[in-house]
């Protein structure tokens, strides 16, 4: 499944980090937010660290990048949710 046919899918379909991902590919920033607040894992930490990126809130996104054992990511926020869906979906 490609990131674009995720984002088509129903939420249902998902659990834990790929449906605050997902609510996020509906544009949903504060229902992603709100899904991933929940979660206690490092794929869990790793949509935060996305989601406060995207906002613009560098200094709490490097505190859940490092939660979730990850470098901090730039560029293209659209990539990066494209990557964590893929990876994600992946496993």
């Amino acid at each position: 499944m490609t990131a674009e046919e995720f984002k088509a899918t129903r939420s249902e379909q998902w659990s834990g980090a790929l449906l605050a991902l997902w609510w996020d590919g509906q544009g949903d920033w504060d229902h992603a937010h709100e899904v991933a607040q929940g979660l206690d894992d490092r794929e869990g930490a790793w949509v935060p660290a996305y989601l406060h990126r995207k906002e613009g809130d560098e200094g709490n996104a490097g505190y859940w990048y490092r939660r979730a054992g990850r470098r901090a990511a730039s560029g293209d926020s659209n990539q990066e949710w494209q990557q964590m869906v893929e990876e994600m979906l992946a496993r």
